[in-house]
């Protein structure tokens, strides 16, 4: 009797481990793969398959209807099963999904709140992105700003402090940022993101379509977010959302055709940036019928969008250029051909222009100018940021403890080659990539070498480096 005893406390005992383990997972419906959440209770079968009561009674309508037909279900995987074989599936034969699991808080949990203490002040999030990003001043005060507001946005929701008996209600503000390929868009909310410590998804908008085209939908986007965040929902909707090249889905100004990765994605962003609840799938990036879905709302989700927007700087010069008359006061028609910061006067009649469509501007109404960065701003990129070029090209040979030196005029050739390239500060990396190669190649035979010291000359493929060998 008492090894009976012991065996059903063991049993209990797993049993409970067991449904503790199930509780951890979110139920999913086999045929339509709707959440739990969403369907409401649903109904488990033998095999660890799971079905919601509109998928049963489609069942049980095609039973009554004449006949045992599965076919008529649709996305059921095994379209010639009887109901008897159920129970067979967890055999080899049979692959049964793995279910995805999701962080979701039981009404018991708390919720983990944001307080006002762990919103960094604006002059506090400007001095850690002076240490990462060089110039941009008004973009880095802008943002600052901009986020610091957001966030006090998101906690007064929380808090519930923005209902509709009279208190104020603080409208969502998202960003626009503009600037040539190079100046640090992609970098700076990077940065952002990780002194923030939210999650960060970085989309491209080149591969948006509208909803059943080829490549991706709107909602991948969000779930990037969610798989950045570690599919914790709670963290999602607090994250950052960057989508970059969004000057790609402007409006076709002639097309025959369905502008279907233009003008109609746009419209489909308006929701999203806006906020609303969006299904997004699991884990994946497509819809299908194998794939959990979730819902995230992107409320509170900061929307950042940048683009380099080319040829932009044509339109805003032509609509100076009608300010012009005769006389005394008039301007001069080509004072703004060599203006390099002649994005800083756009306007939203130029994005329209441009192809963007009034109802998408209308929902990033933050915009900020990214300047291009000169001669002097280059050399600053190289030496400055705590994690700059020169830097991590001295620790690689700290490693083989060889001391790496760059004169000033060296960094000054760099700064001008790459001037040329106009690609900005990315093409850095690749001049400093090609001379460093055969330095990087031949110091390892050697270990007499202590320094190394880069001089113009040997850029300029007129001598080589100036090497000192250990005393």
């Amino acid at each position: 009797m008492e090894e009976k005893m012991e065996d059903n406390n063991v049993h209990g005992s797993d049993g409970e481990d067991t449904k503790k383990e199930q509780e951890e997972y979110e139920k999913f419906c086999y045929v339509c793969r709707r959440s739990e959440q969403v369907t409401g209770p649903m109904i488990s079968m033998p095999g660890s398959m799971n079905l919601c009561h509109d998928c049963m009674q489609k069942a049980f309508d095609s039973v009554t209807q004449g006949g045992f037909d599965l076919s008529k279900i649709p996305n059921m995987p095994y379209m010639n099963l009887n109901l008897n074989d159920l129970g067979k599936l967890n055999s080899q034969d049979f692959d049964i999904p793995k279910k995805q699991k999701i962080k979701k808080r039981s009404d018991k949990e708390a919720k983990p709140e944001i307080s006002l203490k762990d919103i960094p002040a604006p002059h506090v999030i400007r001095q850690k992105l002076d240490e990462y990003v060089i110039g941009q001043e008004q973009a880095k005060k802008v943002i600052s700003v901009a986020v610091y507001n957001h966030y006090k946005r998101v906690y007064l929701t929380e808090k519930g402090l923005t209902d509709e008996e009279g208190n104020v209600q603080i409208e969502k503000s998202n960003i626009l940022m503009i600037g040539p390929t190079g100046s640090g868009k992609t970098y700076l909310v990077k940065t952002l993101a990780k002194l923030l410590d939210v999650p960060l998804a970085i989309a491209d908008a080149t591969s948006l379509t509208e909803a059943g085209y080829i490549g991706d939908d709107i909602e991948s986007v969000v779930s990037k977010l969610l798989s950045a965040a570690g599919n914790d929902v709670d963290k999602a909707e607090r994250g950052i959302i960057f989508i970059d090249e969004i000057d790609k889905i402007a409006k076709k100004k002639s097309t025959s055709s369905r502008d279907v990765s233009g003008e109609s994605v746009q419209q489909e962003l308006l929701k999203l940036l806006e906020g609303s609840t969006v299904e997004v799938p699991v884990g994946s990036n497509q819809k299908n019928a194998l794939t959990p879905m979730t819902s995230v709302r992107t409320d509170n989700i900061l929307f950042i969008c940048g683009g380099a927007f080319p040829d932009l700087e044509d339109i805003i010069k032509e609509r100076l250029k009608e300010k012009s008359s005769m006389g005394f006061s008039a301007e001069l028609k080509d004072r703004y051909e060599k203006d390099s910061n002649i994005l800083f006067q756009v306007t939203n009649e130029d994005l329209r222009k441009f192809g963007m469509i009034p109802e998408f501007l209308g929902r990033l109404p933050i915009s900020v100018t990214l300047e291009s960065l000169n001669k002097d701003l280059l050399i600053r990129v190289l030496k400055e940021p705590k994690n700059a070029i020169l830097k991590q090209y001295k620790k690689l040979l700290e490693l083989d403890e060889v001391q790496l030196v760059f004169e000033e005029e060296a960094l000054e050739w760099i700064a001008e080659e790459a001037m040329k390239k106009k690609t900005g500060a990315r093409a850095l990396r690749a001049i400093i990539e090609n001379f460093m190669l055969d330095i990087m190649y031949e110091i390892p035979k050697d270990p007499s070498i202590g320094s190394v010291v880069i001089t113009r000359a040997y850029l300029d493929k007129k001598g080589g480096p100036f090497i000192q060998m250990r005393s």
